[in-house]
């Protein structure tokens, strides 16, 4: 079977891969495990392109934590609905404290981030109980690279 060629204009900008990280709330985050094996684990997030941050709630326990925790090093995959075009960020790691209080800097940062990914809560105030109560932090991805395909892209 050939194999596709894909063709991607040359002046095609890092700017087309931001809009892909943008347009959905999904993808795969990619953490290093102490053997150096990736995991994959998939999230909802959100990509703030003025501060070039991916923004994601997790929660302390989870596997892709702790391999953040010791190596922060990550990457961040999304694609259009018919997997034709993809982005993947690659960058470091920051990860907010974990959620103590119903109104700390970290809970106030899950309610901006659920607010940009999903939109209202029916109730606030339990929202803010059930970060501290899971124990949820925010995984902040600085992209220093991006690579992929764009929508559009002419595939010879």
């Amino acid at each position: 079977m050939p194999r596709s060629v894909v063709r991607v204009d040359p002046d095609m900008t890092q700017d087309t891969l931001f809009d892909l990280l943008s347009q959905g709330r999904g993808g795969v985050l990619v953490t290093l495990k102490r053997d150096g094996r990736p995991q994959l684990s998939n999230v909802s997030h959100h990509f703030y392109p003025d501060e070039r941050i991916i923004r994601i709630s997790v929660t302390d326990d989870r596997a892709k934590t702790r391999n953040l925790r010791r190596d922060p090093r990550a990457s961040y995959h999304v694609s259009t609905a018919d997997r034709r075009a993809y982005a993947v960020a690659e960058g470091t790691v920051e990860l907010s404290p974990v959620a103590e209080d119903p109104h700390d800097d970290t809970v106030e940062e899950l309610i901006r981030l659920y607010r940009d990914v999903v939109g209202e809560h029916p109730d606030w105030d339990d929202y803010r109980a059930a970060m501290v109560r899971d124990r949820r932090l925010v995984v902040r991805l600085k992209v220093e690279r991006t690579y992929g395909i764009p929508e559009g892209a002419n595939r010879g």
